[in-house]
């Protein structure tokens, strides 16, 4: 049995007991053991905008009160909240035209003619990701960094897991591409 096994099921007696006995207790402990990886993926998908990830973070968590006795434990309790929280965001990018604050910027940053960091010094991390597509990002953002399985990636997307195994490889191959001319350690060795 491995550890996430285990957290499973402390989340599962919490959601019991949420349900059951002293709900606001049980689902305080809830919110103390995922609010801060709800935080973390809000602000990876977000573009790192903590202040409005906390906001979603805390109508995520709202959301996830009210509809506690929907879960059936069909899937690990945070790959429901998970869903819940990209629910969150999915709404938030709808009423914002399909673009978060950090695409907004980069346009600001092509307008001016400066397409982020040049090939001299590598094109960073974050600014490759912004590249990638919504679904792109997200996916590598679940089972990569997130380390969730392809299965449990898509119950959160909602997306067929042939389309989450799509995004997570074409996601890949074009960071690969976009940091082709990354290379730590080149720089200031003349």
């Amino acid at each position: 049995m491995d550890d996430r096994d285990a957290q499973a099921r402390i989340d599962a007696a919490l959601v019991d007991s949420a349900l059951r006995d002293d709900g606001a207790r049980a689902f305080e402990q809830l919110v103390r053991r995922h609010q801060g990886l709800v935080r973390a993926q809000l602000r990876r998908l977000l573009g790192d905008d903590p202040a409005l990830a906390d906001d979603l973070a805390q109508e995520t968590f709202v959301l996830a009160w009210r509809k506690l006795a929907q879960f059936r434990g069909e899937s690990r309790f945070g790959t429901w909240l998970y869903r819940i929280a990209y629910a969150c965001f999915l709404r938030h990018l709808r009423s914002h035209g399909g673009r978060t604050h950090q695409d907004m910027a980069l346009d600001a940053d092509d307008a001016l003619g400066t397409d982020g960091p040049g090939p001299e010094w590598g094109l960073d991390l974050d600014a490759a990701l912004r590249r990638l597509s919504i679904n792109q990002r997200a996916a590598l953002l679940y089972c990569v960094q997130l380390e969730f399985t392809h299965e449990e990636a898509a119950v959160v997307l909602d997306m067929p897991l042939g389309s989450v195994k799509t995004h997570v490889a074409r996601g890949k191959a074009k960071l690969r591409l976009l940091l082709k001319d990354w290379a730590p350690g080149d720089q200031g060795n003349d």
